[in-house]
């Protein structure tokens, strides 16, 4: 009998231990959802800001793992619910990053259809990670201030038409009580700096990347702890 609760009791101890253990190193497994500006067009691979943050977060000793980066150039959210999401299920992320909608409106996609898809897609994702505070969401940059910027505005004004896409993100994560990096304002530093934009005239170079980096690393740090 003695052994036999020594045998459950040790049985107890190692299976608390191991839970322990799973605990105190639980992995960030990363998946950022994106179009061109996330998968880091106009840059290297390594220049995207998905793997700085990553680098970074390793760094301040948050253990992270960037599982994909799905984004493509020219994705629109209906691509992005449509080749992204699967994903989820697939990859199980625990912490994802969005930043999308900035093809919508060049195509000019009505406002009402980008918040629906935008909806749908916060939906999902929450639905899917473990905790549903682990998602940042960060908004679109002025592309109307490149120097080909103006090529992909049909007529419009693409500061007001970005702004307003911006709102709605914004209102998005205030009614989900997400944080929202608001890399919309810097951007515009890419009209009299072109260092800052890449060698197509329309996307930010590598140094704009970093620099959005900057803004989103203690954001995404306040998020995952």
């Amino acid at each position: 009998m003695l052994k036999t609760k020594l045998y459950f009791f040790s049985l107890f101890v190692a299976i608390f231990l191991e839970s322990f253990n799973l605990h105190t190193t639980d992995q960030i497994n990363y998946l950022p959802l994106g179009d061109s500006y996330t998968i880091g067009t106009g840059a290297t691979e390594k220049e995207a800001w998905p793997v700085l943050l990553t680098k970074h977060l390793n760094d301040a000793k948050l253990k992270t793992v960037l599982l994909d980066n799905p984004a493509r150039n020219g994705f629109s959210t209906q691509n992005l619910i449509d080749a992204e999401l699967p994903l989820l299920k697939k990859l199980n992320p625990n912490f994802v990053t969005l930043l999308i909608g900035v093809n919508d409106w060049v195509r000019q996609v009505p406002t009402a259809t980008f918040k629906k898809n935008l909806i749908y897609i916060l939906d999902e994702v929450q639905k899917q990670i473990p905790n549903k505070k682990k998602v940042l969401l960060i908004t679109i940059p002025d592309f109307g201030v490149t120097p080909q910027g103006m090529n992909f505005g049909g007529g419009r004004d693409i500061s007001v038409g970005l702004t307003e896409f911006n709102d709605i993100i914004k209102e998005e994560g205030k009614k989900r009580n997400l944080l929202v990096v608001d890399i919309f304002g810097i951007s515009k530093n890419m009209k009299d700096d072109k260092t800052l934009v890449a060698n197509d005239g329309l996307h930010p170079s590598a140094k704009e990347y970093a620099i959005w980096e900057e803004l989103i690393l203690p954001e995404a740090v306040k998020v995952l702890k």
